[in-house]
């Protein structure tokens, strides 16, 4: 009876501990259950910043509209720079630069300054261009500008972009002060051209006069756009 009694309570100590060993079974098992969603949880943030990356330039969406915004800016700034880079700014070397009287009025006079394009590319010009005018007797008139909006404008291989020279009239009756050559340097550019002066001289007394017709100059533009168009 007591060897009974013995067996019993062996076996009942062996299931005592079998079911102990269980708990720590399932306790080890719960630890690396939590583990593991811990380490996803620390690997999500470069899977999940790879996919909002993505996601924010292809679709847009909540979280990423601004990168999408962001990245569109710089395609049409990429764009734009692309642009400018096929059609850079119109070269004094590229330019066969002419002018022609279109005066009709009496008292204020009009020369039209030519850019035509014979670089072999197209160009952008946009601007002013530098004017002084060179008197026969040697002295420099500086040309102001009229103050007008300049519009950027790409000149194709053989086309043209032009300017007005507004200027008071010279009805004095005497010779005036007569101009002998322009020199202008192309909007952009530092290097000046010469070319021959093509109509009448401008009155002695105050040819820049404040009042009435001024010496003046517009922005140039392409020529269907600009004032000899």
């Amino acid at each position: 009876m007591k060897h009974k009694h013995a067996t019993k309570t062996l076996l009942a100590g062996l299931a005592l501990i079998s079911t102990l060993g269980l708990s720590a079974c399932n306790g080890d098992d719960t630890a690396g259950s939590g583990t593991g969603p811990a380490d996803s949880a620390s690997s999500a943030p470069s899977g999940g910043g790879s996919d909002q990356g993505t996601g924010g330039g292809s679709s847009g969406g909540n979280g990423s509209g601004g990168n999408g915004g962001g990245e569109g800016e710089g395609t049409a700034a990429g764009t734009g720079s692309g642009a400018n880079g096929k059609a850079g700014i119109c070269r004094s070397d590229e330019l066969e630069v002419s002018a022609v009287d279109n005066s009709t009025d009496k008292t204020e006079g009009v020369v039209t300054v030519v850019f035509k394009n014979g670089g072999g590319r197209d160009c952008t010009i946009n601007g002013y261009a530098g004017v002084d005018l060179k008197t026969a007797s040697g002295d420099t008139l500086s040309v102001s500008r009229n103050g007008e909006k300049a519009n950027p404008s790409v000149i194709k291989d053989g086309e043209s972009a032009a300017f007005n020279i507004t200027f008071p009239a010279n009805n004095s009756g005497g010779s005036g002060v007569r101009i002998a050559k322009i020199l202008v340097t192309p909007p952009n550019e530092t290097k000046t051209v010469t070319i021959s002066w093509p109509a009448g001289s401008l009155p002695v007394d105050n040819p820049d006069a404040p009042s009435g017709a001024k010496l003046s100059i517009s922005p140039v533009g392409k020529v269907s756009d600009s004032p000899a168009g």
